[in-house]
């Protein structure tokens, strides 16, 4: 309730009605995102101060309906009806007014009082739809405030009439009429619920409820003491009128039929003629160019989300590559500096350095469903799903999908058919989420980058998914789950030009969700996989390692010292010009390298010698030829001894790592998985990646920095290129393993919630483990004898 200064209002709506940018263009950055409690739909929250007053809005679930048919339906209601908003603004589309009033009809029933938010009056105005803004509040006894939610018109009026309690303390909502045959029963039994005293709801719209028998409401009732009378009350009443009445329907028919009389009385001139939707439509949902116009668009998105996202994706790659030098030269102590530079900066940076490219896709899904584009997905698709025995809504959880699993499994409640909704649940983890993506570019940089056909590579992961998502979904609804199908209405809203910051702040809201989770389980997980690399530390060498370091650059020094003696000097320092070529030639090869031009003219001017020298060696041997080659034999010895010192150090590192937690536990897996072309390190990355997707890269780059040198450090795509276990051919399987393996903790968490069922959880992550083996093996061994295994 309304306490001083503070004002409660609900916002509900259709879905596609606008709601959210209105919500957007109101609270703006100030929002909170979490869960109603005891169910995984999502609670949004946000505020604004207006008119000396704090406005706090609630962001209903878009519903069609207040029934109890589904989750979000139930949530919707009993946000009102518990929380009792001081006001509730229900967000009307103009453009399809006469749909969107059925939901109005059953708002004004709950006691509360409504705003009505016409929004998109630039759409209807361009239908030629004319409406009686002041003859619909007397419909519905609400005030009615005009909007163009995507141009942010009529945001202030409708802030005014909120803030403004002399607008609406005297609404007094419209009654729905339910006729003559059942208005008496109503009213009886509203009397009958008035006398317990006890009840807290709208006493109307629960006598109603009650003679519907809507059973949320129904087991609300019998939870309460000494209401069994007023069940048995309403039990009889609905046998009296089952004989006069289709109980079924009834009710709902009278809230339609309010509807169109509101539509009616209120609408001056209705639109005629095609519409510019009706236009495209005819186009994007061709019964024959629609399904390639859907896949030629997501072909589109993938190659512009690998073409683009490579230049920042190397910038924070660089960055996090500096930032982790620099650390090595500040920390002193060995362990900590490990930890900090191999564990944190190595795994979750290597994550995070794909940030650009899950922002520049979340960018892409945004503007895809703003435009209203993904609904026609949705229908294109349909069509395909419907041949195979599928319910067409199914495929909007699995596009959800796309961003992330758990959202996707979460719309699956939309669907009234339980069987539906499980063969859903099932499907959607096989739609590749936002949270593969860096394992997919990252394989993807490595292996198929210089080929320029990463974005097809990714396109073709991606359409597997859907493919495989399809075919389970398929499978399941001809076996486990059987029974009848619905009919699968679906309504298209117009066209959008999306504003800029709806699809800013639904890209910002997915990417926020990736960063915390870069925080929590990421960073978690690759202090995890670095402790399980680094230990334990007694390990038994095969050689004094320090030994043999010290034994090569003694033998250097001997060497060298045989060459100076040829030249008559006893020392290096004896011969200031000579040392200080010598000197000049190591700074030479540690510069980084210069443009190919200059290392083609240092090729020509130091001949073709082998090997080949570093650039700037020509310019040292233009200044004093003489001195330059004296200097060059010293100069070989030193790259042969620092060769042989790296081959040390790479083989002390190998059988350190190779007696490590973290290889124990790969080489246990290693038999199972090597059929897939899998070593020891993706087994501990796929049991790493049980917790989240992205942990596939953070654990290799772990794995990788671990056994490096502190002096040889590179990014994880050139160890990947330098790793003779991996080719194009275990990239891609190991993408269609990721692709297809067993959802992460989280979409465990929701499918088990969701189905209630430990069964269900088990039974889909088995037949997600048999599916990614297979396919893995199918694309490996095919990828071999296609000639990528090199």
């Amino acid at each position: 309730m309304e306490q001083a200064g503070k004002i409660k209002i609900a916002l509900a709506g259709n879905p596609n009605c606008g709601k959210t940018t209105i919500f957007n263009n109101i609270t703006g950055a100030k929002q909170h995102v979490g869960n109603y409690p005891g169910v995984t739909v999502e609670k949004k929250e946000g505020h604004c101060s207006f008119g000396g007053k704090e406005l706090l809005f609630v962001d209903l679930p878009g519903t069609y309906s207040l029934t109890a048919r589904s989750l979000d339906e139930v949530v919707a209601r009993n946000v009102i009806i518990n929380e009792k908003p001081d006001i509730i603004v229900n967000v009307l589309d103009a453009s399809n007014l006469e749909r969107n009033l059925y939901l109005a009809a059953q708002l004004v029933e709950l006691g509360r009082p409504v705003v009505v938010a016409l929004n998109m009056m630039d759409i209807a105005e361009r239908m030629g739809v004319k409406i009686d803004l002041k003859k619909l509040g007397e419909e519905l006894g609400a005030v009615v405030v005009p909007l163009i939610g995507s141009k942010n018109i009529g945001t202030k009026d409708l802030l005014v009439v909120i803030a403004d309690e002399n607008k609406t303390q005297n609404l007094v909502n419209a009654k729905v009429d339910y006729g003559a045959d059942v208005e008496p029963y109503v009213q009886e039994l509203t009397d009958a619920i008035n006398k317990t005293g006890i009840i807290d709801y709208p006493i109307r719209w629960l006598a109603v409820k009650l003679l519907e028998n809507d059973s949320d409401v129904v087991a609300k009732i019998r939870s309460m003491d000494g209401m069994q009378n007023i069940l048995n009350l309403a039990s009889k009443m609905r046998n009296d009128l089952k004989d006069k009445i289709d109980l079924d329907f009834y009710f709902a028919q009278c809230r339609h039929q309010f509807a169109v009389q509101a539509f009616n009385h209120s609408v001056i001139a209705v639109g005629t003629g095609d519409t510019l939707s009706d236009k495209i439509d005819r186009v994007l949902t061709h019964r024959v160019l629609g399904i390639p116009i859907f896949l030629a668009l997501m072909w589109a998105m993938f190659t512009a989300v690998i073409d683009i996202g490579a230049y920042p994706q190397e910038w924070l790659d660089t960055l996090f590559g500096m930032l982790g030098d620099w650390l090595s030269g500040v920390i002193a102590d060995e362990q900590i500096r490990s930890l900090v530079v191999d564990g944190v900066v190595g795994g979750v940076g290597s994550v995070m350095s794909f940030v650009p490219l899950i922002v520049i896709l979340y960018f892409f899904i945004s503007l895809l469903e703003d435009t209203g584009y993904m609904a026609r997905a949705a229908f294109l698709i349909d069509r395909v799903m419907r041949a195979m025995g599928l319910h067409g809504k199914s495929f909007i959880p699995m596009i959800l999908g796309f961003g992330c699993t758990v959202p996707g499994i979460m719309a699956a409640r939309t669907l009234d058919n339980e069987k539906d909704r499980l063969v859903t649940i099932f499907a959607a983890p096989f739609m590749s989420c936002g949270a593969r993506l860096p394992v997919y570019t990252l394989l993807i940089a490595a292996f198929f980058g210089a080929s320029g056909n990463g974005g097809t590579v990714l396109f073709g992961i991606y359409l597997l998914g859907i493919i495989v998502a399809i075919l389970v979904a398929v499978v399941l609804r001809h076996t486990l789950f059987k029974g009848e199908k619905e009919p699968f209405v679906m309504e298209l809203p117009p066209y959008h030009i999306p504003t800029v910051k709806d699809v800013l702040m639904h890209m910002w809201e997915r990417s926020v969700l990736y960063l915390k989770k870069a925080g929590t389980f990421i960073l978690g997980a690759s202090i995890i996989v670095w402790f399980l690399t680094a230990y334990p530390m007694d390990v038994e060498y095969s050689q004094d390692f320090e030994a043999a370091r010290a034994n090569v650059e003694e033998q250097m020094e001997v060497q060298q010292a045989a060459v100076l003696q040829g030249y008559g000097i006893a020392s290096l320092e004896d011969n200031a010009e000579l040392n200080g070529m010598y000197e000049s030639m190591i700074a030479a090869a540690e510069a980084p390298e210069e443009a190919e031009g200059e290392e083609a003219a240092s090729e020509e001017t130091v001949a073709a010698e082998e090997p080949a020298y570093p650039a700037g060696f020509a310019a040292l041997q233009e200044q004093n030829p003489a001195v330059y080659a004296q200097a060059l034999p010293l100069y070989d010895l030193k790259v042969a001894a620092d060769d042989n010192i790296a081959l040390l150090d790479e083989q002390e590192a190998s059988e350190k790592i190779s007696q490590s937690y973290a290889a124990t536990i790969g080489h246990f897996i290693e038999p199972v998985i090597a059929p897939l072309g899998f070593d020891w390190k993706i087994g501990v990355g796929i049991v790493a990646c049980s917790a989240a997707k992205e942990v596939m890269v953070s654990t290799l780059a772990t794995i990788y920095s671990v056994q490096a040198d502190e002096e040889d450090q590179e990014n994880l795509v050139t160890y990947l290129q330098e790793d003779p276990s991996f080719n194009p051919a275990v990239g891609l399987a190991l993408m269609v393993f990721t692709l297809l393996y067993m959802p992460c903790v989280a979409a465990m968490a929701v499918i088990k919630r969701e189905t209630n069922s430990w069964k269900m959880l088990f039974l889909l992550n088995g037949m997600c483990v048999v599916l990614a083996y297979v396919l893995a093996f199918v694309t490996y061994h095919g990828s071999l004898l296609l000639g990528l295994g090199a």
